[in-house]
């Protein structure tokens, strides 16, 4: 189970990367082509508006498997050191529910989005697809918090880099 965990994980890292990558790459030649040949790439704002989104929610899921959200600890001094690990099994299951909930609305503005045949400005580019992908991302998120509740941040043996020290 752990190894298709891995497995889902790099290919998310994968895809963020590739999202990533391609809206640098559509700004580098939006900028180049408007400065130096005065032709800027018509709809690049439109493309990268949806990139964004893109590379937003693809790294959703990566940060909750490694429990890297931000976090305030204003009450973990009230809590006693044996109940600190069922603390965060509850914080992880509210997290849980946050991100169940904001995909189901996610799917709902999807559909709706595709009813009303929602597009983007320049391009008309249909938002249905967006907004389904951002619902999968919060349920893949949904589906790590919960497995980080029981058995722990997915961290990398191999990082070694210490966040701590940041």
């Amino acid at each position: 189970m752990l190894s298709l965990a891995w497995k889902i994980r790099r290919g998310v890292e994968t895809v963020m990367a590739l999202f990533l990558l391609s809206m640098v790459a559509l700004t580098f030649a939006d900028v180049i082509g408007r400065r130096i040949v005065g032709k800027p790439i018509y709809g690049a704002n439109d493309i990268t508006e949806h990139l964004m989104a893109l590379v937003v929610f693809a790294g959703l899921p990566l940060v909750t498997a490694a429990a890297a959200h931000l976090t305030i600890d204003l009450l973990d001094d009230f809590v006693s050191k044996p109940w600190m690990k069922w603390w965060r099994v509850l914080t992880s299951i509210l997290v849980t529910l946050v991100l169940v909930t904001t995909a189901w609305l996610f799917v709902k503005q999807g559909l709706n989005a595709s009813k009303i045949s929602e597009v983007s400005q320049a391009l008309r580019v249909p938002r249905g697809p967006l907004y389904f992908f951002m619902a999968a991302s919060c349920a893949l998120s949904a589906l790590a918090a919960l497995a980080i509740a029981f058995t722990g941040p997915m961290v990398d043996p191999e990082d070694t880099h210490d966040e701590e020290a940041l």
